[in-house]
């Protein structure tokens, strides 16, 4: 089912530069969607590390548990990704199934099955042949090369309505690095890392265990930040490759090394691009949601509130249709479970305070703050009045199509 692309899509894409090291490509074979690519290989030269960060889902696919298995080993030499069957709840047939992909990308690349990275998304609880995956990677290998990274997007996309892509340059060791990543997600999207799938590639000469250090860094206010609908996927999966091909740095020991700053603030700044990606591509989202909390008792506590008022389906509604209905919020804040003082709270809509000292705002008028719904990006605000913890987080509006969307996927 083809969707109109999201009024909030980034209005320009990036020109993806090549990654020594990384080759890609894609074929359509048909495992769900019709003439459209559908699998996705992307291979890493020898010595590649890999770090990852996958969802805490309690019921989570097989891909995800192999990919589990391989960060262990912290090398990777493949990626294989299909769209349009998740490989999730299929029991032993879907562990048959990824261990018939792993081996059939050994055979092919000529290394070990846990370099081979896999990744599945789409229906849940359907088994997934890996007939037409294993055949497609002959030709797969064949043709990859380092250019493909539009058609690597689109290859791994369900409902997304854009392929989403960003790039960043850094120094690392006197040597300019590029971190390329991918990523596909538009419901099912409240990430707990740690149907989101994220990947990155970088010409960076990094250990795995520093990789994973800076990765979980740049995750947690990024992916673990945004939300669509509140539902945390069963394949929630975020892997970064880095090929080595830009040089070591020497003696580099630890992630908290000031040499890795730049590169550390890129792959920030990488991860926040995708984030909001994901969240413009909102199922059925007209408008893009920022809520800043401050004045929290930590910041998980800030994290948990805001949280609480971007999966808030009355918040999102009255925001779609528009409504400054701040009571709402005032409401979610108080159901978050945290410690808040009721008549400390101060919010604020689009920068104009709205309620504050446990009632609204004498100076309030509705009609200053309307020009502000009617725009594409809304920015809520509260401060908690408890403590200094604060965080930031995104979410978009829940419109009638998302439910058009979500009613009609399997058909």
């Amino acid at each position: 089912m083809a969707h109109e692309i999201s009024p909030l899509a980034p209005t320009q894409f990036p020109d993806m530069p090549e990654i020594v090291g990384v080759a890609l490509s894609a074929a359509a074979t048909g495992i769900r969607y019709k003439n459209r690519v559908d699998v996705l290989l992307a291979t890493m030269a020898k010595g590649t590390t890999v770090a990852g960060c996958l969802t805490n889902s309690k019921s989570r696919s097989a891909p995800v548990d192999w990919c589990a298995d391989g960060l262990k080993q912290g090398k990777a030499r493949a990626l294989v990704v299909n769209a349009g069957n998740a490989n999730a709840f299929t029991g032993k047939a879907g562990v048959a199934t990824v261990k018939a992909v792993a081996k059939a990308a050994t055979t092919l690349l000529g290394c070990a099955q846990a370099e081979v990275f896999q990744a599945s998304t789409g229906v849940i609880g359907e088994p997934l042949n890996p007939g037409p995956i294993v055949n497609a990677l002959p030709e797969l290998a064949k043709s990859a090369n380092a250019s493909s990274w539009n058609m690597a997007a689109n290859a791994i996309m369900t409902t997304d309505t854009f392929a989403k892509m960003a790039t960043v340059k850094a120094k690392l060791g006197g040597k300019t690095i590029t971190i390329n990543g991918i990523a596909k997600g538009s419901g099912m999207i409240a990430p707990d890392m740690a149907t989101m799938l994220v990947f990155i590639f970088t010409d960076a000469a990094l250990p795995s265990k520093i990789l994973q250090a800076l990765l979980t860094k740049s995750v947690n206010p990024s992916f673990n930040c945004i939300t669509v609908d509140g539902d945390t996927s069963t394949s929630d999966t975020v892997l970064l490759f880095a090929t080595g091909a830009a040089g070591a740095v020497k003696d580099l020991k630890s992630a908290a090394d000031a040499r890795l700053k730049p590169f550390a603030k890129a792959l920030d700044s990488l991860c926040l691009d995708l984030a909001l990606q994901v969240a413009r591509d909102g199922e059925g989202a007209e408008k893009l949601i920022e809520i800043k909390i401050t004045g929290a008792e930590s910041d998980k506590a800030a994290h948990k509130i805001g949280m609480t008022i971007a999966n808030s389906p009355l918040v999102k509604t009255a925001i779609a249709g528009e409504d400054a209905n701040w009571g709402r919020i005032v409401m979610a804040i108080g159901k978050s479970g945290e410690k808040a003082i009721r008549d400390k709270l101060k919010i604020k809509i689009g920068g104009i305070v709205v309620a504050a000292k446990g009632m609204k705002d004498p100076a309030y008028k509705e009609a200053d703050i309307m020009p502000h719904m009617k725009g594409r990006e809304i920015k809520i605000e509260a401060d908690i009045g408890v403590g200094k913890g604060k965080a930031c987080v995104w979410t978009c509006d829940l419109t009638h199509r998302y439910i058009d969307i979500n009613g009609s996927y399997r058909s």
